[in-house]
């Protein structure tokens, strides 16, 4: 083998074997290095060779040449060979540094100091392009024999946009003179270059994309330039130091990838963790504020509970299951349960089936959103029974309606359970038989008296037992007035005592409104006339099944109390009318009596119609009233399963309504009957 053959395979084996060993070359540098070194030996052992004669055709003139390759040939290039290896050597270190660091701005430094001092040239610097095509030196190694350009800032003119197109391709231009014609230079960039003293240079671009998913032919983001400058004189760049500068290009694109990932990813780390906090401040809030809408709720539930203990009546919270939600102490109290026990019980369960069959008719209406007041009859836990009135009161709760949630015309109420407030009325109702005892004993022992005095009057004033003078005459006009004023208060009384306790039977017969209007309306006509009053009657035949004469008294009482409290030539009117099925109160008749008085005050609506109640006493004394007649009324519309109020407007009259429900078929009738 000959001794330049013999160099090439050592070279290759040291410096494969050494690279490999102790700094971690890239594949691509170190075959490159290998590739270089073996042209340049082939090449010399070529030129050797074409100086030894061929030995079939010897030419006499010039003597045989020695086989071996000069000394100094094989000094150069094992000269050669070490710089190559300590240029590879550096290289690894320089990658080996920019792996290491994650730092991009001592990455750039790190690298144009270790290119400078590799390639021996006197400036290396990195040029950043800026998105609006200015530019500037951010990094820079330069020998102090030479002007320093780090930080200026060049127009887009320095480096236009169909050169950033070319570099962002790939493009890397080596330069060995500035001014040879061959350079290619516009003679505006050589006079650029002159004034920092550049006499050659080598360009490689840098080069980099973050987006993995764009396809492969996508063009790169040009970053910026990693630039070498020979300012000593012209320089011939050779293969290796252009492959060093793309390799380093290279890794500098992976470096700045990597710096602007980390920094994407540290911004999305640092807003997820504020976002993280936020939510789990948010967190913190909402449990705390949970935490303190229950402490307060319980809070609450124990002041309502404490309340509602202390009270002497039931109350309690029913579902639309009918089970007990709610209950307070008394309930515990008066039938001998435990609180606990009733609650989530069924009303029968607690009440008992008997007494639940008088409540379920209620339960039903409060159930479907009205608002209820009874009477009833309920045992205790030591058996007594109470007397008790019962108010269930509807409990809603709004939901947006199916079709349009959003609307705020189309939300619904539904019902999601009562109220319930039971009262003891058991010494009211003993007191008020008392009462009606009292009263109807003394009606009956008075009845008989006055009777008989009414009747001594009456013969007193027609003379037949003499003649009495001026004065007497009007005294005993006073008491035989007064005397008849006791008369209806007694009948009165009587008559609503018997109607109360049921020992009155309603003789419900069908019969025509139109007529039991005109029967008021005659029965009230000469009393009309003496207070010259109209009486207007505007009659409306619809069929009702009701007991005529008491529903006549009804009407003729309203009358009464519209004439005595008419002004002189007005009019009282007198109407019926049928309410359609969108009203309160479907298929019923509504009757009503308007006249034009004083009026009523509203907060006296409600309380004229209790017993000897009269919005004016001294008036109502004057006009003769006994103030049971609009009791009596009352007691007689809700015989019939009506409803009667008043309206009225001070100063402008009065309008007493009631109304009576239409015809109803036989059997229905019977049950009424039963009832009442």
């Amino acid at each position: 083998m000959a001794q330049s053959d013999a160099v090439i395979v050592h070279a290759k084996r040291k410096l494969s074997q050494t690279s490999l060993k102790q700094y971690p070359l890239s594949h691509t540098v170190r075959h490159t290095t290998i590739t270089l070194l073996t042209r340049k030996l082939a090449l010399s052992n070529s030129a050797e060779r074409s100086t030894t004669p061929d030995p079939i055709n010897p030419k006499p003139s010039h003597p045989p040449a020695r086989r071996s390759v000069p000394k100094a040939g094989s000094r150069e290039l094992l000269e050669e060979l070490q710089r190559q290896y300590q240029r590879a050597k550096l290289f690894s270190e320089v990658t080996l540094k920019i792996r290491q660091s994650l730092n991009l701005k001592e990455i750039l430094q790190t690298t144009v100091v270790e290119v400078q001092r590799i390639l021996d040239t006197d400036r290396v610097l990195i040029y950043r392009v800026l998105p609006d095509g200015t530019g500037q030196p951010i990094s820079e190694a330069v020998l102090p024999d030479y002007q320093a350009i780090l930080g200026m800032r060049f127009p887009e003119e320095v480096f236009p946009t169909e050169y950033q197109t070319l570099y962002a391709a790939g493009r890397v231009q080596a330069i060995a003179d500035v001014y040879a014609p061959q350079s290619g230079l516009a003679e505006c960039l050589v006079e650029f270059v002159e004034q920092f003293g550049i006499k050659a240079k080598l360009i490689v671009p840098i080069v980099f994309n973050l987006d993995t998913e764009l396809p492969a032919n996508h063009q790169n983001h040009l970053w910026g330039l990693l630039i070498a400058h020979q300012c000593r004189g012209p320089r011939q760049w050779d293969e290796f130091e252009l492959e060093l500068m793309q390799q380093l290009a290279d890794q500098i694109g992976i470096a700045i990838a990597q710096g602007e990932l980390l920094e994407n990813l540290e911004t999305i780390v640092a807003t997820r963790t504020i976002e993280l906090q936020q939510a789990n401040a948010n967190l913190k809030q909402e449990i705390a504020d949970r935490i303190a809408a229950e402490t307060a709720r319980r809070r609450n539930e124990e002041q309502l509970r404490l309340i509602t203990n202390a009270l002497p009546v039931l109350i309690a919270y029913i579902n639309t299951k009918q089970r007990y939600q709610f209950n307070n102490q008394a309930y515990a109290d008066w039938l001998g349960q435990d609180l606990a026990s009733i609650s989530d019980k069924h009303l029968k369960q607690v009440w008992g089936k008997t007494c639940y069959s008088r409540m379920q008719p209620w339960v039903t209406k409060a159930l479907a959103g009205e608002t209820v007041t009874y009477e009833n009859e309920i045992q205790l836990a030591d058996g007594s029974t109470r007397s008790v009135d019962i108010t269930y009161i509807p409990h809603y709760a709004t939901t947006p309606a199916a079709k349009h949630p959003r609307s705020k015309k189309n939300k619904r109420r539904k019902i999601q359970g009562f109220f319930a407030l039971t009262s003891d009325i058991s010494d009211r109702k003993a007191i008020e038989r008392m009462k009606d005892e009292f009263i109807s004993v003394v009606s009956h022992e008075l009845r008989t008296p006055l009777t008989s005095i009414h009747s001594a009057l009456k013969i007193l004033a027609t003379g037949r037992l003499g003649d009495l003078s001026n004065d007497g005459k009007q005294m005993l006009g006073i008491a035989d007035e007064n005397t008849d004023r006791l008369v209806r208060l007694v009948n009165n009384v009587l008559d609503l005592q018997r109607i109360e306790s049921g020992a009155v039977t309603m003789d419900r017969q069908i019969c025509d409104a139109a007529d039991l209007l005109v029967k008021a309306t005659e029965a009230m006509q000469a009393m009309a006339q003496q207070h010259h009053i109209t009486l207007a009657d505007q009659p409306m035949s619809m069929p009702l099944w009701v007991d005529p004469d008491y529903i006549v008294q009804a009407l003729t009482n309203l009358l009464s109390n519209a004439i005595k409290f008419s002004p002189p030539e007005t009019i009282v009117t007198l109407s019926a009318k049928r309410l359609n099925a969108t009203s309160n109160r479907p298929n019923s008749v509504q009757f009503q009596v308007q006249d034009h008085g004083p009026g009523i005050p509203q907060t006296k609506l409600e309380s004229i119609f209790e017993r000897f109640h009269q919005v004016d006493s001294s008036d109502a004394r004057k006009k003769g009233g006994t103030g049971l007649g609009l009791t009596i009324c009352r007691t007689i519309i809700e015989q019939h399963n009506g409803h009667i109020w008043a309206e009225s407007t001070e100063g402008q009259g009065s309008t007493f309504i009631f109304t009576l429900p239409l015809l109803q078929p036989p059997a229905t009738h019977a049950e009424d009957d039963h009832e009442s």
